[in-house]
């Protein structure tokens, strides 16, 4: 239920440019039908989240179920850009949903390994999936390839209301939900989302949204940004970890198959082959790394998040043989996708019971808003260089 939302954001990577010939716009605009799903998924996490703590398992599934076949049925219709736009958005926010409510399901890091080597398995997929459908059939239909997610809606949804499924922790009934508080949210992920693009105006407007959710916080601490959570320097450092990798594995995910026609003159099918190869074995290796994870120290887990992610960067930047770029790749993938099935786990051991579908919304939004900057960045530095 949670992973073919990874196969749907990652499909345009190699069909970008028939993207926007289609549309009638400029490749970097076309970008915009990337950071789209992207800010989708990063805000549409927690509220999702919110919803699954406050009304339970089965009105997250629906709400999210229901806005996932509603934006692909808008993605296949539309022909306009913001249309287009709109329907990308609502089919991540029921992504977002989904992945929220496997998420609080899963309870160990062995198993959000398991949920996190999925999204890199499908992300892996995802590009030459894409490229594929696109040469046979339409590249409307690339980006409806997550919708599948929907068949397995049902079997959760018996699953989790069987006695011996774990229980998605649940607010008390008096609590009230904090609107404000995640009017604000969102309006900071969505500034943050557009600093690549914008940088002056978004620059201010997420410092206005930051200042405005400090003082937010501060009156109500146990709203929707819970004051003790946030507060908490495991789940901060676990979250912008988070963060830093998913952003330059989303970079080298879009830049490296630039780089290998550029650099070591492979064809676009080679480059998308080795590509896949090498996203499927980083995938692979960071499920042993969560299901090693509870025998290692979290200092000997960051370290080796932050080593291998280190070095896949400063391959890519300095790299020109086409094996050693691959091998860029499948670094960032091993350190975003372990990242996320460790350091996720750690973000929600650091909150109260109740408040842990909160803690993975948020620790979620942090991971996502890396798959924002990183198609920006990659833009910037190698797409239209």
């Amino acid at each position: 239920m949670a992973t073919p939302m990874a196969a749907g954001a990652n499909a345009p990577v190699l069909i970008l440019p028939d993207m926007a010939r289609s549309l009638g716009v400029s490749a970097s605009t076309a970008t915009w039908l990337v950071a789209s799903y992207a800010w989708a998924m990063a805000v549409g996490t927690p509220l999702l989240a919110g919803l699954l703590r406050r009304r339970g398992l089965r009105a997250a599934l629906h709400l999210a179920g229901a806005l996932l076949v509603g934006g692909t049925l808008l993605v296949a219709a539309s022909p306009w850009l913001p249309l287009t736009l709109a329907g990308r958005a609502t089919q991540a926010a029921g992504g977002a949903g989904l992945a929220a409510v496997a998420m609080s399901l899963a309870g160990s890091a062995r198993r959000m390994g398991v949920i996190s080597a999925g999204f890199g398995i499908l992300g892996a997929s995802g590009p030459l999936l894409g490229a594929q459908l696109s040469e046979a059939v339409s590249w409307r239909l690339s980006l409806s390839v997550s919708v599948i997610a929907i068949l397995a809606v049902p079997m959760v949804g018996r699953y989790a209301a069987a006695p011996s499924a774990p229980a998605a922790p649940v607010a008390a009934p008096q609590d009230t939900f904090d609107a404000r508080g995640a009017a604000l949210l969102t309006a900071l992920a969505t500034a943050l989302v557009l600093l690549p693009h914008a940088p002056a105006a978004a620059l201010g407007s997420s410092a206005l949204a930051a200042t405005l959710l400090v003082l937010h916080v501060r009156r109500r601490p146990d709203g929707f940004v819970p004051a003790a959570l946030i507060r908490r320097p495991l789940f901060l450092g676990s979250a912008l970890l988070a963060l830093a990798l998913s952003g330059s594995y989303f970079t080298l995910l879009f830049s490296v198959p630039r780089l290998l026609t550029e650099r070591a003159g492979w064809d676009a099918t080679t480059a998308g082959t080795g590509q896949l190869v090498a996203l499927l074995t980083g995938s692979a290796l960071s499920w042993l790394l969560a299901a090693a994870s509870a025998r290692m120290s979290r200092a000997a887990v960051r370290a080796v998040l932050v080593g291998v992610g280190a070095l896949a960067a400063t391959i890519a930047v300095f790299a020109s043989w086409g094996p050693l770029l691959l091998v860029a790749t499948l670094g960032g993938i091993f350190a975003a996708t372990g990242s996320n099935a460790v350091l996720s786990m750690h973000a929600a051991s650091s909150a109260p019971e109740p408040q842990r579908p909160t803690a993975i919304g948020l620790f979620a939004l942090c991971y996502q808003l890396g798959g924002a900057f990183g198609p920006a960045i990659a833009t910037a530095l190698v797409l239209t260089a």
